[in-house]
């Protein structure tokens, strides 16, 4: 009996750059090397980390398209450079951001977006270089969680916030619970020197992005259960650039996205896990972000 070829019900995905007239332009991204994203999007607001003195990011309405002015009112974040920002997923007014002075600040933009320079946080906390789990409403420390022996790559919970699953210069990958802090599950990664990442999908099995020891981007499926041997893992290409996956939860599609290349490819979560599509941009990637 002839096999059944199962078609993916994704294979016109694609993505569409909009003209050139309803872009932002003369943005002064950020130029450290650090192996994170610079923006964050909500369906109000989009969060660019900038260049300027200590740690300066910008929020902007989205409906504001074309030049952004230089003297734009800025968020006046830390006095290290700032790393990451990511929006509150219950208040488009919300955002965090992180620095490498090791304060981590909660900030409320006003509703019509900023007048002026704003310079006094919600809150303010301080991890020193240690994985904290945070109330940010009273910001108190609530767990502090051992059991990582170097620098942590990445973290990201699952879908209720029971568990989150982190990376570690080890190589190894770990899920802990989130009220303990104890490690449930450890398995070894990918085999690169370089970063790597993981976050959960829906199901509860985890997707991951590293290296080989040729340098050659991969990603892989794992099951919680037995994280040193993947499911399902496949070789992109070859390139410095760490590979951000990033997870839509209602579509069940996986975005990955490579630093200093050109190439987004989409991965749905089901059944075969394989590329069902590639776009190149018309230079390298510096950041990515959806909502």
């Amino acid at each position: 009996m002839a096999a059944i070829v199962r078609q993916s019900k994704f294979r016109h995905v694609y993505c569409k750059p909009v003209k050139h007239e309803q872009c932002m332009s003369d943005i002064r991204v950020t130029e450290i090397t650090w192996d994170s994203l610079f923006c964050a999007v909500n369906p109000k607001f989009v969060a660019f980390i900038t260049k300027g003195a200590g740690g300066p990011f910008m929020v902007i309405p989205v409906n504001k398209v074309g030049r952004i002015d230089k003297d734009y009112p800025f968020v006046d974040a830390h006095k290290g450079a700032c790393l990451e920002v990511a929006w509150s997923p219950f208040n488009d007014n919300v955002i965090a951001s992180c620095s490498e002075d090791t304060t981590c600040k909660v900030w409320l933009i006003p509703e019509h977006g900023l007048l002026r320079n704003l310079t006094e946080p919600v809150v303010e906390l301080s991890g020193e270089n240690k994985l904290l789990l945070w109330n940010v409403g009273t910001g108190e420390a609530l767990l502090e969680v051992a059991g990582h022996p170097d620098q942590i790559w990445s973290i990201g919970f699952n879908y209720d916030g029971s568990q989150f699953v982190t990376t570690c210069k080890d190589k190894k990958i770990r899920i802990l619970d989130t009220r303990s802090g104890e490690v449930v599950h450890e398995g070894i990664g990918h085999e690169g020197v370089k970063p790597q990442r993981a976050i959960f999908i829906n199901d509860g099995r985890i997707i991951t992005t590293g290296f080989t020891k040729r340098s050659e981007r991969l990603y892989a499926l794992r099951a919680p259960d037995n994280l040193s041997q993947p499911i399902i893992e496949e070789e992109l290409d070859t390139s410095n650039g760490v590979l951000f996956p990033l997870y839509d939860e209602d579509t069940s599609l996986v975005y990955l996205c490579g630093k200093v290349s050109s190439r987004l490819s989409v991965v749905p979560d089901y059944f075969v896990y394989r590329i069902i599509k590639t776009t190149a941009s018309v230079g390298p990637i510096r950041d990515i972000s959806f909502h």
